[in-house]
């Protein structure tokens, strides 16, 4: 073989050319030296079978140890890329809490500033309508409305009171003297025999008035029948109280 052939083995070639050249040399040892018994050849026969390739059994303890340190690699990086993983679902999961968190915590107060706005608002109409109230005074009462008794007493009542309010003269005293003396207190008396009646135009109610006069006399405010007893009254002392001054003042015929 030329030297240069040689010379390209890598270091696993010359190991194994190396052990074959033990081998070798070991079975010229035997041959050469005389009177070796066959036991003697039996047991270096068996020394050159168990001479193995040294080489190419540490070429494959480099290599599983390779891969198993990849392998141990491969499981690191795996578990630190899981942690990883995990690690980022946890901050998106709080993260995710924080801003709901957040909303929720914006809403009640913009509730509460909402709830306080109506508040405010109500107060303010209420403290407006008081100050409304404040500045109306308060309408007066109705004066309750008079009533009176539907007898003579109560119809000479109500006739001074119309009276009162229209400035015309006279008391109950001189009113009751000449009704009784004039009707004896019917209201549908009526005089058919005296001149008046002669003439067509009889005295009527309770003080006698014809009709003539009660329409001259008759006080806005009552009724126009002559028999109505309170505007019959009425009439005759407006009547009396233009020709005599007041009903008081007349004590007979009139």
């Amino acid at each position: 073989m030329p030297k240069h052939a040689l010379s390209r083995f890598n270091r696993t070639h010359k190991l194994g050319v190396a052990g074959v050249a033990a081998a070798g040399a070991a079975a010229l040892i035997f041959a050469a030296v005389p009177g070796a018994d066959a036991d003697q050849g039996k047991t270096q026969a068996t020394a050159v079978e168990n001479v193995k390739p040294v080489a190419f059994s540490a070429v494959g303890t480099a290599a599983r140890a390779q891969q198993a340190t990849i392998a141990k690699q491969a499981d690191a990086s795996a578990a630190k890329g899981k942690a990883e993983a995990a690690a980022a679902v946890k901050k998106a999961a709080a993260q995710k809490a924080a801003a709901e968190k957040a909303a929720k915590a914006k809403a009640a107060a913009a509730a509460k500033a909402k709830a306080q706005a109506e508040k405010e608002r109500k107060a303010k109409q209420a403290a407006s309508r008081s100050a409304v109230r404040t500045a109306i005074p308060a309408a007066a009462p109705k004066p309750a409305v008079k009533t009176y008794p539907n007898n003579l007493d109560g119809w000479i009542r109500e006739s001074l009171d119309v009276m009162a309010k229209k400035g015309i003269p006279g008391s109950y005293n001189g009113i009751y003297r000449n009704i009784i003396r004039e009707s004896s207190g019917n209201p549908m008396a009526i005089n058919l025999w005296d001149i008046n009646a002669q003439n067509g135009i009889p005295s009527k109610g309770l003080l006698q008035v014809i009709d003539p006069t009660f329409k001259a006399y008759h006080v806005s405010g009552t009724s126009w029948n002559i028999y109505d007893p309170v505007a019959n009254i009425t009439a005759a002392c407006n009547y009396a109280a233009d020709k005599y001054g007041s009903m008081d003042n007349v004590n007979s015929a009139y």
